[in-house]
C-alpha cells in the first residue's frame, strides 16, 4: 500500500466514529455529544444523557403539549439528514423546513419525519399544525391545491407498511434519512424507503425553515438521538 494511503487511512480509523463518517461523506455533525450547544428546548425535558440528546417525560413530570428542541444553527432547505434515533414509549419526530409558532415557546410546526414505539406511523410525512398526515407509510404521494382545496393524492407505493415495519427496531437504535430536494421528500429508516412526497401545493409549501426535534404530549416516554448529521445539499 502506498505510504500517503496508508497514512489518510491510519488518520480516519482514528477519528471517533461519528466524525470520521461525517468527513467522509461530507455531513456536518449537528451534536458534539456532550451538551446541547446549538439547541434550545425546555431544559425540564431534554438533556444530555450518555452522549445522546434526550428527551423525557415521566408521570410526576408531563408536557402539557408537544415541545421541541429547535437547531439555533441556520435553516434547511435542500439537505439530506441522517440520524439514530431510540424510542421507548409515545411518539416523536424530527421537524425539518419548520416554523416556531408565533406566542407559544418551543412549539414548532411544518413537515415531520415521525416515528413512534408503536406499529404505524414510524417513517410517515406528518404536517405539523401544517395540513395532517401528508403521505403515510408506504405511500408516494402529491400535494396539490385544486378549486381552493388542499388534497394529498396517492400516486404510488414504495412497499408494504408491515414490511417495512419489520426492519425497525423496538426500543433499539434505528438510522433516520431525511432528504428534501427541492419540494421532493424521501424518508428512510434503516435505509429502507418509508414515504415519499412531492409537494405541488403553492399555497403552503415551505423552501426552507428551522430542524428541530419532537417530545409528544401524553402519556410517560423516551427519546434519545445520536450521530446527528447535515449535509447542505443545495451547496454542492
Amino acid at each position: 500500500m502506498p505510504l500517503m494511503k496508508m497514512i489518510c487511512l491510519l488518520t480516519f480509523c482514528l477519528l471517533p466514529i461519528s466524525q470520521a463518517f461525517a468527513e467522509d461523506k461530507g455531513f456536518e455533525s449537528l451534536f458534539n455529544g456532550k451538551t446541547l450547544e446549538g439547541w434550545d428546548g425546555n431544559p425540564d425535558f431534554w438533556s444530555v444523557e450518555e452522549g445522546t440528546i434526550t428527551g423525557q417525560t415521566t408521570a410526576e413530570n408531563p408536557t402539557k403539549g408537544n415541545t421541541f428542541l429547535i437547531y439555533r444553527g441556520g435553516n434547511v432547505s435542500d439537505f439530506e439528514l441522517q440520524l439514530e434515533y431510540k424510542i421507548i414509549g409515545g411518539n416523536s419526530g424530527i421537524q425539518y423546513r419548520s416554523f416556531e409558532v408565533e406566542n407559544a415557546k418551543w412549539v414548532v410546526g411544518g413537515y415531520q419525519a415521525d416515528f413512534e414505539a408503536g406499529k404505524t406511523y414510524s417513517g410517515i410525512l406528518y404536517g405539523e399544525r401544517f395540513r395532517g398526515i401528508l403521505a403515510n407509510r408506504g405511500q408516494q404521494t402529491e400535494l396539490v391545491r385544486e378549486d381552493g382545496k388542499f388534497q394529498v393524492k396517492v400516486v404510488g407505493s414504495v412497499g408494504d407498511s408491515a414490511s417495512i415495519q419489520s426492519h425497525i427496531k423496538d426500543e433499539d437504535w434505528n438510522t433516520y434519512t431525511v432528504t428534501a430536494k427541492d419540494f421532493h421528500f424521501v424518508h428512510k429508516i434503516n435505509g429502507i424507503v418509508t414515504a415519499e412526497c412531492t409537494d405541488n401545493d403553492m399555497k403552503e409549501r415551505r423552501d426552507s425553515g428551522i430542524l428541530a426535534l419532537q417530545l409528544h404530549a401524553g402519556p410517560p416516554m423516551k427519546v434519545q438521538f445520536r450521530n446527528i448529521r447535515l449535509k447542505q445539499l443545495s451547496a454542492e
